[in-house]
Parts: C-alpha cells; sequence; structure tokens
C-alpha cells in the first residue's frame, strides 16, 4: 500500500508540474495573407524554439482580426490597416502598435487584358479602365486590409462604387486565396498582396499587370491586446512573440522567407 501511495503521489506532483506547460500558448490574431502565404509556417518554430511558447494563429481580415481583440478573444494582433490599427489603440484596445514589416499589392488580371489596364505604375488609372470596361473585377469584401486598401484606391481612382458596381464586381468574402481562385476561374481582376500571389498555385492565366505605384505598399504592424481590457490576456507572452518579431533574429527571419528565389516580406520595425 505504501508502495502504491507513493506512485499515486508521484502521479499528482508530475500532472501539477505539467500543466503550466500546456497552457504556454498565445492566440494571434491575424490576416490570411500572412497565413496564406507560408510565413508563419516559416515562423513560428523559429519563435517556439528560443522561448517555449506555442503560437496559435487564427487567420481571418483584419477587420475580424481586430474584432477578436475588442473582444479579448487574442492575445496580440498582427495586421495591415494602419487606419483601423491606429483607431484600435485610439479606443484603448491595444496597448502599443509595432512596425513589423511591409510588402505590396499588386493588381492581377488576365494576360489578355480586356480592360488594357497594364501599361504602367499607375494603379488608379487602371482601375478606371477596369470600371470603364466592366470587367470581371473580384473583390475580397470581408473589410480585410486588402479589402480597405481596394476600397481607397477606388475612391482615389474617382470611382463611385456604390454607384457603378453591377454584375461585373463581384464581392467573394473570403480570404485572398479564394478570390485569387475565384478571379482564376472568371478571368478576371484582383487586387491581391504580392506575398499570397508568390505562394499561389492556380494562376490559370493571369499575371501581374500593375506593380510599383507608391498607394500599393503594404505595411504590417502588431500589437498587444490590453490587458486592462482584458484581464486574461497573456501579456507576458504575447509581448515576448512582438518583442521577437521585431528583434534582429525575428526580422532576420522574415527577410529570409523566399519562394522561388523572391523575398515575401521585408522587415523594417524600429523597436
Amino acid at each position: 500500500m505504501k508502495t502504491l501511495s507513493r506512485l499515486l503521489c508521484l502521479a499528482a506532483g508530475l500532472l501539477t508540474t505539467q500543466a503550466p506547460a500546456a497552457e504556454l500558448f498565445i492566440t494571434v490574431a491575424s490576416t490570411t495573407s500572412t497565413e496564406q502565404s507560408g510565413l508563419f509556417q516559416h515562423l513560428l518554430p523559429a519563435f517556439t524554439a528560443v522561448s517555449g511558447i506555442e503560437v496559435r494563429v487564427v487567420a481571418v481580415g483584419t477587420g475580424q482580426a481586430l474584432d477578436m481583440g475588442r473582444r479579448g478573444d487574442a492575445d496580440v494582433v498582427f495586421v495591415h490597416d494602419r487606419a483601423a490599427e491606429e483607431k484600435f489603440l485610439a479606443d484603448g484596445y491595444g496597448v502599443k502598435r509595432f512596425d513589423v514589416m511591409y510588402n505590396d499589392f499588386v493588381l492581377i488580371g488576365p494576360a489578355e487584358d480586356p480592360a488594357r489596364a497594364q501599361g504602367g505604375q499607375d494603379i488608379t488609372g487602371a482601375l478606371r479602365r477596369v470600371a470603364a470596361a466592366r470587367a470581371p473585377f473580384v473583390s475580397r469584401g470581408d473589410r480585410s486590409g486588402t479589402h480597405a486598401a481596394e476600397l481607397r484606391l477606388w475612391q482615389a481612382a474617382g470611382i463611385d462604387l456604390e454607384a457603378t458596381k453591377g454584375p461585373w464586381y463581384k464581392e467573394v468574402g473570403a480570404g485572398m486565396g479564394p478570390a485569387l481562385n475565384t478571379a482564376a476561374a472568371m478571368n478576371a481582376y484582383v487586387l491581391a498582396d504580392r506575398g499570397t500571389w508568390l505562394s499561389f498555385g492556380n494562376r490559370q492565366s493571369l499575371r501581374v499587370l500593375v506593380e510599383g505605384d507608391r498607394r500599393l505598399f503594404n505595411q504590417y504592424g502588431a500589437m498587444l491586446v490590453n490587458p486592462a481590457k482584458h484581464p486574461h490576456v497573456k501579456r507576458e507572452a504575447g509581448q515576448k512573440f512582438i518583442d521577437w518579431l521585431v528583434s534582429p533574429a525575428g526580422q532576420r527571419a522574415i527577410a529570409g522567407y523566399r519562394i522561388g528565389g523572391e523575398q515575401l516580406f521585408f522587415p523594417n520595425a524600429n523597436p
């Protein structure tokens, strides 16, 4: 009986010591572009190896990711819509915003280019030609950072979408991968982040038609969800992840992620 008692005590002790390790994870609400581009599969094992912290990513549009932060359903948000991020901070839902990296948006379209959108770095001129031609255009329509950028670009082009859009303008309400698949099936135009485009396999006749316009710049930022709003937020572990992203090691890891020799994201942290 004494032996059995000792064994039971030992088992209970092991369960007690192992329980906290099972809780050593954070939830990061991020964008479909960081997930579908393969960036997280590249980054997260390196972070976990040095920190012992598991990162569980929920990949949604930026608007939905920020909503998760507002509800306290994430410890960190890692998104790409500067105006929405600043409002998130101003409303007290984030602690501090950190620039992490950037890439750019590109206008994708069919090789035959029926709207004659190709021909320079002027994204607004290209969008005006797409609208004038009523050429098929796929919008994510999901309150993502890419969707917000697309809407800003239509506005900059002087296009009133509510008055202009019709059957030619298709909102899919989905991530970048599904939007690209829809564009490929429809032989349509679509605004995409370059990272997801480079990792996208189902291109069919699609190709990059417009790139290089400064208005296509795409900045990503990370924020710890405010524990003052949601006390269950894992402040220390979440901040460790952000600190690693903006550290020399994290920035090197971001720069080192390539597909076909092309760099997908460019680190620009200023911690």
